[in-house]
């Protein structure tokens, strides 16, 4: 009904669900089928890490879209080469998927934390790869979902310190730089 009401532009079958085996690659097509038969005027697409879309050639040609989860951070990449390495992710998901639209559903860098490898949670960091990845996608007229408006505290518990830190704003809604 959002549908046809004119409140969905693209619907989004799931989001992690193969990363996180909460589906198999079978139930996760069948959903995205069901969900393309019931809206077929819809673009119905899947969200998870870019990487998942270069190993599922069945998921990438089932989706309208792509829909790449972009994380330099999580694979212990030094902040001075994140940006590249994010244009690298860019540009693979672009290989596999043809003439379909690319979008980058979620990329982000922490200001606290652990450190991944050689990703290293900064405030000036996070500033510098959140100022160089919208630059970028403006550039090459690329959406870009960042990841995040506000700082998660709650997620402490379950991530870790590094988890609540990914917020452009703190949790009293002050912008970090």
């Amino acid at each position: 009904q959002l549908y046809k009401d004119g409140f969905v532009d693209i619907a989004s079958v799931g989001n992690e669900v193969l990363y996180r085996e909460d589906l198999t690659e079978d139930e996760l097509l069948e959903n995205i089928q069901y969900v393309k038969d019931a809206i077929p005027d819809c673009t119905v697409g899947y969200v998870d890490a870019y990487y998942e879309f270069l190993v599922r050639p069945k998921i990438t040609e089932i989706c309208d879209v792509i829909l790449c989860n972009c994380y330099p951070f999580w694979e212990g990449t030094p902040g001075e080469f994140s940006l590249n390495h994010l244009k690298d992710m860019y540009q693979q998901c672009k290989n596999v998927a043809g003439n379909k639209k690319v979008i980058i559903s979620e990329t982000g860098w922490p200001t606290a934390g652990e450190a991944i490898g050689d990703s290293v949670p900064s405030l000036l960091q996070s500033e510098k790869y959140f100022i160089g990845s919208q630059l970028w996608a403006a550039d090459e007229n690329i959406e870009v979902f960042y990841f995040s408006t506000f700082d998660e505290g709650w997620k402490k518990n379950a991530e870790g310190e590094i988890g609540a830190h990914w917020g452009i704003w703190d949790e009293n809604e002050k912008l970090k730089f």
